[in-house]
This record gives structure tokens, C-alpha cells and sequence, in this order.
């Protein structure tokens, strides 16, 4: 799931004054801080050089080790602390614990015993060696699951709902379509923390290759799909926090179990790097939420000039088809722990599935 996380660097182990610990190099918008002293799991892939690979997942479940970023205890914190929350936790220091065991040796002695001992585990379980690191996609990602959040049990706390909460329901809503009037497709793309470059990312050319594809095939131009085409950009928005209402606009804010939002734009402060819907057709996803009783609430990326942010909608909207952005309200957005409620969950899943099912027209 493109989350943001703590992927590692090409060559990551190493070991300092008795520890063994892994480099790396955090991935998308995060405050490094929260970061520190939380159980981390390991997920990904190692290609060895035959073209061989071996999936790794650690921490996940009981009994299984975990992962920790250290921090610095309050007593010796001083300076610390009086840094601001940015500089607190530097990029670079964001390395993970994983040995603390020295590999044993004949004579007890040698150099880099700890490293070795962890890759001497690792080797193995998983018959890879240091080298095989350099061609793999390893990331570190909180290691709690998904809970039930208050007492009314009307929320889900965990890590990644940007973007499983949205993506989930669009999957859901596509497979329980059975019959559409109309093509229907659901494009779940990576990178969009970073941009959304790259081969998998919805920048690169995959979607305009495909539905060129399915064109040739019925003997039409591909521009003339995409024109006639609709697009909802399954993206979350923020949820408005009184803990923190002075980077909110309350009348311009999306609320938890207030429904589905709908955001005309995103972007920051001007609008830079958005797409901003016709009028014409929010007009026509409003009719369509309401004909199909699906709730659903609009507002903007807190105030003007406190930030903002983007989604890939820029990217279709490019392609000449109308587009806008549909999702789910978060609190903590970009946290380990997000907070979404399952009312607004709910409303996603039926605000796609009547998008795929009722054509609306262009």
C-alpha cells in the first residue's frame, strides 16, 4: 500500500557500539518523530541475482519479533526538546534496531560480529546475503493491525487508511458490480506519496496504453474514450480536529460520519497543483449521491494558508476526462495511527458502486 513509511537504503545493515541496525530512508510526508519508540513490522521483497525473490514479513504476527526506532530518554533530552518538532528527529537518525547478539567465533573475536550475526539469521531463514539487499524493496511500516476505535465502536483506528480506506471500497464496489451500462475499471496505482513518477505510478503511461488497447479493439480513437470518459479520484480528505481547529475552516471543513466527501479541489494555498472539477459536474455527482441516498459532504484541505496537499486527479483530468476527488475523512492523516469512521467507509463504497452502475452522462 503506498503509505508513508521507512523503506531502506540500497545498503542498509550496519553496526555501531554493540548494535546491529538498518539505514533507511523515509518515504512520502511524515513527522519523523511520531516515528521513534512504536513496534515496527517488516514487509517486502528480495530479487537475488538469478532472478530468484523471497517475500520477507516480520512482526506481524504473535510471537514474531519486531522493530523499534530508539529515542532519546526525557532525563537526557534537554536539548532535544528544545528543538522545534521538525529538527527534533533528523532523517538520517532514523534507523531501525534489530540486533543486539554478536555472531559466535572460535576465539570469540572478529570484526562486525553483530552485523554478521543478524545476517547470518537472515541467510538462514531466507538464503540471501547482504549483497541481495542492494535489489530489494524493504519497508518498515507500524506493526498494529486495524482496531475498533471508542466506545461506541463507530471508528477504525490504523496504519495506511491513506489510501486502503479508499481503495478498498473502490475495489469492493467494482467486483459488486455485475452489469454496467457502461466500461468500468478501478486503477489502484503506487507512488502517489512521492508523485506519482515512475512506471506504476498514475504519471507514467500504463492507463493511456490500456484504454488505447481496449479501443483498437472496437475500432475507435482512444482520445474520443477519454473524452467521453468520468473519472472519481479515490483519495481521503481531512477530517476537521477541535483539538487543532485553528488549521481548519469550520464552515469549509469535512466531518467524521458526516458522509463521503466530495472536494471540487484540493492543491495549496492558490490552488497550486490541483484540478479543479467543472461545476458541471460536481452538479452531476451530486445528483447522483442524492438519487442513490448515499451521504456526502464537501470542504477543502483546512485553511487557505496553512498547507494543503494534492491527489493524482490532475493526472486524469489530463487525459481530458472529467474528474474529481471522492474519499473518505482521516484524522491524523500521515500518522502510524489514522482514525476514519465506518459510516464514512460505508458511504464511499456506495458512492462507487453507483458511479459504476448509473451512468450520469457527459
Amino acid at each position: 500500500i503506498d503509505s508513508p513509511r521507512l523503506d531502506l537504503k540500497p545498503y542498509p545493515l550496519y553496526e555501531s557500539n554493540d548494535l546491529a541496525l538498518l539505514k533507511s530512508h523515509y518515504y512520502g510526508g511524515i513527522k519523523k518523530y511520531q516515528w521513534t519508540a512504536i513496534p515496527l513490522a517488516m514487509h517486502g521483497r528480495v530479487v537475488k541475482k538469478d532472478g530468484s525473490f523471497v517475500d520477507v514479513r516480520i512482526g506481524e504476527e504473535p510471537g514474531e519479533p519486531q522493530f523499534c526506532v530508539t529515542d532519546l530518554l526525557p532525563h537526557l533530552g534537554a536539548e532535544q526538546m528544545s528543538k522545534p518538532l521538525a529538527k527534533a528527529i533528523e532523517g538520517e537518525n532514523l534507523n531501525i534496531l534489530v540486533g543486539s547478539r554478536p555472531v559466535r567465533t572460535e576465539t570469540g573475536k572478529g570484526e562486525s560480529l553483530f552485523k554478521l550475526n543478524v545476517m547470518r539469521l537472515l541467510n538462514e531463514k531466507y538464503e540471501i546475503t547482504e549483497e541481495d539487499l542492494v535489489s530489494s524493496e524493504i519497508e518498515f511500516v507500524p506493526a498494529w493491525h486495524a482496531q475498533d476505535m471508542g466506545f461506541d465502536r463507530s471508528m477504525i483506528g490504523a496504519y495506511g487508511h491513506d489510501d486502503r480506506v479508499c481503495a478498498y471500497p473502490a475495489l469492493m464496489a467494482i467486483l459488486d458490480c455485475k452489469t454496467p451500462e457502461h466500461t468500468a475499471i478501478t486503477v489502484l496505482a503506487d507512488k502517489e506519496e512521492v508523485g506519482s513518477e515512475g512506471n506504476t505510478g498514475l504519471n507514467s503511461s500504463f492507463l493511456r496504453y490500456f484504454v488505447e488497447t481496449l479501443a483498437q479493439q472496437d475500432g475507435v480513437e482512444a482520445r474520443d474514450v477519454f473524452t467521453r470518459s468520468q473519472c472519481l479520484s479515490a483519495d481521503v480528505c481531512a477530517a476537521y480536529d477541535p483539538i487543532y481547529a485553528s488549521a481548519y475552516e469550520p464552515a469549509n471543513s469535512c466531518y467524521l460520519n458526516n458522509g463521503v466527501s466530495v472536494m471540487k479541489y484540493t492543491g495549496s494555498r492558490g490552488k497550486s497543483g490541483t484540478s479543479d472539477a467543472s461545476a458541471e459536474f460536481m452538479a452531476q455527482v451530486r445528483n447522483l449521491l442524492f438519487q442513490n441516498n448515499v451521504l456526502w459532504q464537501t470542504g477543502e484541505l483546512g485553511k487557505v494558508d496553512a498547507g494543503g496537499g494534492g491527489t493524482v486527479a490532475m493526472f486524469i483530468a489530463n487525459l481530458n476526462v472529467d474528474v474529481v476527488d471522492v474519499g473518505v475523512p482521516v484524522l491524523s492523516m500521515h500518522a502510524p495511527l489514522e482514525v476514519t469512521a465506518k459510516l464514512d467507509i460505508h458511504m464511499a463504497y456506495r458512492g462507487f458502486k453507483a458511479f459504476f452502475e448509473t451512468p450520469i452522462g457527459k
